[in-house]
C-alpha cells in the first residue's frame, strides 16, 4: 500500500475500462487521481465511488483532441493538488473494418483521439511535472496492435504504432532536459473493455455482431483468456511508482503471450 502515495496522476479516458481500473488502483496506494472523459455520468460515478471509498478523487469533462480544454484542466489540478507527478495518456477508440472501407474522416477521427490526444498530453503535462521538484512519469497506453499488424484494424494499429514511437521520442526529450521525467508506453492484449461491443456500433466500424474477447481470446491468446482491465492497471502502477525508477522508453506488454508466439492447447 501507499506505493505512489500522495503523488498527483491525471488519466484521461478514465471514466471506464483501462482508464477507471489505472484510477482506483492509483486512488488505492495513495494517490490523488485526475479523472477525465467525455462521459461524464460515468466519470462523475467513479469519483464518487473512490472518495466514497476514502481515496481523493476528481473528475473532469475532457475531449483530449480539443487543445483549449486541456489548459483548462491541467490549470485546474494544478491549481487544486499544486503539482503533478503523473500522466496517464490513456484515452482512445477503435474503428473495426478493411482500410478500403473506412472514410477519411473516420481515419482522422481515431487520430485525433488516439495520437493528437497523447501528443497533447505531453505537452500540457509535461511543463506542469517540470514546475515540481521530483520529476514524474507520463504513461502511454499503446496496444499490441502498435507493435504488430492487426487485419481489420489498420488505422488503430497505425495509431497505436506511432504512440510507441513517440513515447521513445519524448522520453529521449525528457532525459535530455535532465528533468527527471521518465516515459514509457504500455501494450494491452485483449482486455475486457467495451471496446469489444463498441465495434457493431456506427462509431466503432458497424459489424455485424459486437466481438466476444473471450473467443478471441482463446484463440489468440497463448494463456487462454482476457485481461481484466486492473492487470493492465498494476502494470501502471509499477511505471507510476519508484519502482520502475531506472525505466524510461520502454515498452511494458500485458498480453498473454500474444506477441511471444503461438501454443496448441493439450
Amino acid at each position: 500500500m501507499g506505493q505512489v502515495q500522495d503523488k498527483v496522476a491525471f488519466i484521461t479516458g478514465a471514466a471506464s475500462g483501462i482508464g477507471a481500473a489505472c484510477a482506483r488502483v492509483l486512488a488505492k496506494e495513495g494517490a490523488h487521481v485526475v479523472i477525465t472523459d467525455v462521459d461524464a455520468v460515468r466519470g462523475m460515478a467513479l469519483e464518487a465511488e473512490i472518495t466514497s471509498a476514502g481515496g481523493s478523487a476528481m473528475f473532469m469533462t475532457q475531449d483530449v483532441a480539443d487543445e483549449a480544454r486541456w489548459k483548462e484542466c491541467v490549470d485546474e489540478t494544478m491549481k487544486r493538488f499544486g503539482r503533478l507527478d503523473i500522466a496517464v495518456a490513456n484515452a482512445g477508440i477503435a474503428i473495426f473494418g478493411p482500410v478500403l472501407d473506412m472514410t477519411l474522416a473516420d481515419w482522422r477521427r481515431q487520430n485525433a483521439v488516439n495520437l493528437d490526444g497523447v501528443f497533447l498530453t505531453a505537452k500540457y503535462c509535461v511543463p506542469a511535472m517540470r514546475a515540481g521538484t521530483r520529476g514524474g512519469s507520463l504513461i502511454m497506453i499503446s496496444s499490441v496492435a502498435g507493435l504488430r499488424g492487426s487485419g481489420m484494424l489498420a488505422g488503430y494499429s497505425a495509431s497505436k504504432g506511432a504512440v510507441r514511437l513517440f513515447a521513445k521520442s519524448m522520453a529521449m526529450e525528457c532525459a535530455a532536459a535532465g528533468d527527471g521525467i521518465r516515459v514509457n508506453s504500455v501494450h494491452p492484449g485483449i482486455i475486457l473493455t467495451p471496446i469489444w461491443e463498441k465495434a457493431a456500433t456506427a462509431a466503432g466500424g458497424g459489424l455485424n455482431a459486437p466481438l466476444n474477447p473471450y473467443d478471441l481470446a482463446s484463440a489468440g491468446v497463448p494463456l487462454g483468456k482476457p485481461a481484466d482491465p486492473s492487470e493492465i492497471a498494476n502494470g501502471v502502477l509499477c511505471l507510476a511508482s519508484d519502482m520502475s525508477s531506472h525505466m524510461t522508453g520502454a515498452e511494458l506488454v500485458i498480453d498473454g503471450g500474444m506477441t511471444a508466439g503461438s501454443v496448441r492447447r493439450r
